[in-house]
């Protein structure tokens, strides 16, 4: 119980300093001039004065209520290393213990990993509890922590001490891998660089070296040594394998007795982008499809198309001048010997024979397919005469042998059993023809003997052999038994997807890997993993797969299309994941390979020194042993050696209160009346 007077002033206090003003002057001017009875006066307007203020007194029923101490327990990644579970929960445990004793009052917030990789987000979970909690009971604040919090700039004022409970060792240590610059994308066959380091951090053991051994593992394959400085920025000059998506993984082996290897790698997606694509297109004669060959190359402002076209055999005589045929000799020998491997594509469209290209030239086709080039060839009648190609000596690479047979049937061009399951021919889209016929009809077709090996992908009439597509060598070669493909994009009986199925040859030609038909792929959409498995065999076996912590299991894939197997993982954690099946193997990194959690492993106190010196706390490790709490003064320094301090806060809830007035009014009016009789009585005697 509390007493105390109080004042409750009948009119505002401005007023009453008026009134009281003006009375007072007079009463000054009245002495001035030595009236008498002039203090009665003033006596009179200050007891009239003090009745307008209402003196009361209040009595105030106080129940005391208990301070509050906030923690805030770090659960995050980095505080599941080494033993630091079981340092944060002693912590808490005699944090706990230390308040009870004091009768203060507890509230804890338990923060995990964030969504987004924004790290260890405590000052967030902080502020969260002191906008639910009386300000005026906040007594102190902890946070149990290896001190990596990463939203120290969200620190909320705090009313009391801020202290720092440090888990982890004195002699903790970690080395990890740094990616400081990577593109996007890259050129093919031009050299680029990756800047990495190795970068050690805590109480480095003696004897680890000024070097270390770095891995490096293109889409998953088999992986190359390299040794490299520790704490020095290596520039690596990198040329990509292959267009498309490349996977470059980086790994440091684990060394003994580091924190976590979780760091130790780094996984980098660049896409391989063709500077300019150099393509070949021999035609053997002109004919209605020549031009579709040129719209569809041309259309393609990346491709450096060379057209050779015959327009008139040698033995032929039709009178018409040499000069009017050509303006400049065409660069055979330069094209099919000095510059040939400079070619992604090489097209033979209709050719045959004529003693135009010397055997020697066909000779370096062959082997500049057998060393990783890509041919096609679209085959006309041409293709069933005495002067075929395969009469040449790229016959030795053709994926099938001509029987001699052209077929003049109309026929309905369609996908195979193999095609269906190939990423040249799968889901070729069929909203095209009319009269319910998915695609155009084509009129003309080389009966062609697929070899052993071949993979026949499209069919035409009497499910011959339309589309062959073969592995020789490093290289590989397309060929296609018909000259009629351009009756598509005319849109004959309504067409068909000549140019995508085109692409998709002149791209798998050139060993897109998107287009691989033996493939393991792995990729992601948020915190969801695909795993596809493309075959053109049986269903494959399971998937082993690892994940960014280590541990391993099996992922049973289901068929979802002809030759497509696929899996997932929902919910998957940040880092890199790795997948096997066979010989086959796929990576991916879920975010960054080593999530910001484990950017900085090493216990520190610098990230929250400032905030902590800022409210008078302190920063103590748990090694050390759980610290006793005591309550000291507001505004004194609230940490010292195996000590941390709270501040009281005498907070209480008004049970009852009352206000009885000291002096009725009638008794102020009485007493005034009286000084004022006075005062007159005086002044009359005078």
């Amino acid at each position: 119980m509390t007493r105390q007077v109080i004042f409750d002033p009948m009119l505002p206090w401005a007023f009453i300093a008026i009134l009281a003003g003006v009375a007072l002057a007079l009463c000054l001017l009245a002495a001035w001039r030595r009236l008498p009875g002039w203090w009665l006066r003033a006596l009179a307007v200050g007891v009239l004065a003090l009745a307008l203020a209402d003196p009361s007194l209040q009595t105030e029923e106080r129940e005391p209520l208990s301070d509050i101490l906030l923690i805030v327990v770090d659960e995050s990644a980095s505080q599941h290393l080494s033993d630091r579970p079981a340092q944060s929960a002693a912590a808490l445990e005699g944090v706990l213990e230390e308040a009870a004793r004091d009768g203060l009052d507890t509230r804890v917030a338990r923060v995990s990993d964030s969504d987004g990789d924004e790290g260890t987000l405590a000052m967030g979970a902080l502020g969260d509890m002191l906008s639910e909690v009386p300000r005026d009971r906040v007594a102190g604040a902890v946070i149990i922590s290896d001190g990596q919090v990463h939203d120290v700039a969200q620190a909320p004022d705090l009313p009391a001490p801020l202290h720092l409970l440090r888990t982890g060792r004195a002699g903790d240590w970690d080395r990890r891998l740094v990616v400081s610059n990577a593109p996007a994308f890259a050129i093919l066959d031009e050299e680029f660089t990756i800047t990495l380091r190795i970068e050690d951090q805590g109480d480095v053991p003696p004897g680890m070296g000024d070097a270390a051994e770095i891995l490096l593992a293109v889409d998953g394959g088999q992986p190359r040594a390299y040794r490299i400085p520790v704490g020095v920025d290596l520039e690596l000059p990198v040329v990509l394998p292959h267009g498309g998506r490349n996977v470059l993984e980086f790994s440091v082996p684990e060394a003994e007795g580091e924190l976590t290897a979780r760091n130790n790698d780094a996984v980098i997606q660049i896409n391989g982008v063709r500077d300019r694509l150099r393509v070949l297109l021999v035609s053997g004669e002109p004919h209605p499809g020549q031009r579709t060959w040129r719209n569809l190359l041309k259309a393609d402002a990346a491709v450096d198309l060379v057209h050779f076209t015959i327009l008139r055999p040698p033995g032929k005589q039709d009178g018409v001048p040499v000069g009017e045929l050509s303006l400049i000799a065409f660069p055979t020998r330069e094209l099919f010997s000095e510059k040939i491997d400079e070619f992604d594509l090489i097209i033979f469209d209709r050719y045959q024979r004529r003693g135009i290209l010397p055997a020697i030239y066909f000779e370096n086709v062959r082997d500049y397919v057998a060393q990783g080039g890509g041919l096609l060839v679209a085959a006309g009648p041409d293709f069933a005469t005495a002067d075929s190609l395969y009469r040449s000596e790229i016959a030795e690479v053709l994926p099938a042998a001509p029987t001699a047979i052209v077929i003049d049937t109309p026929f309905l061009p369609a996908i195979s059993a193999t095609g269906e399951k190939h990423p040249v021919t799968e889901g070729l889209p069929a909203d095209y023809g009319t009269d319910g016929d998915p695609w155009g009809r084509w009129f003309r077709q080389v009966q062609l003997e697929a070899k052993d090996g071949a993979q026949v992908v499209m069919t035409g009439e009497g499910e011959e052999p339309l589309l062959i597509l073969d592995r020789v060598g490093n290289g590989r070669v397309a060929l296609l038994g018909s000259d009629h493909a351009w009756l598509w994009d005319r849109g004959v009986e309504g067409g068909g997807p000549q140019a995508e199925l085109l692409r998709r040859v002149a791209h798998w030609l050139m060993q897109e890997p998107e287009l691989e038909e033996e493939a393991l792929v792995a990729s992601a959409s948020g915190q969801e993993i695909t795993v596809t498995r493309r075959t053109l065999g049986d269903a494959p076996g399971p998937v082993a797969v690892t994940a960014p912590d280590g541990s391993e299991r099996v992922m049973t894939l289901e068929r979802e299309a002809p030759g497509r197997f696929v899996g997932r993982i929902a919910g998957a954690e940040q880092g890199l994941w790795r997948f096997s099946e066979g010989e086959r193997n796929a990576v991916i990194g879920l975010g960054p390979a080593a999530p910001r959690e484990f950017v900085e492993t090493i216990a520190a106190d610098d990230v929250l020194a400032p905030v902590i010196r800022a409210h008078r706390g302190g920063a103590l490790a748990v090694e050390d042993g759980v610290p006793d709490l005591r309550a000291v003064r507001e505004g004194r320094q609230a940490a010292g050696r195996g000590w941390i301090g709270w501040t009281p806060r005498n907070a209480y809830l008004t049970a009852d209160l009352r206000v009885l007035s000291l002096v009725p009014a009638w008794m102020f009016l009485l007493l005034a009346a009286g000084l004022s009789t006075w005062a007159w009585l005086r002044e009359g005697r005078r």
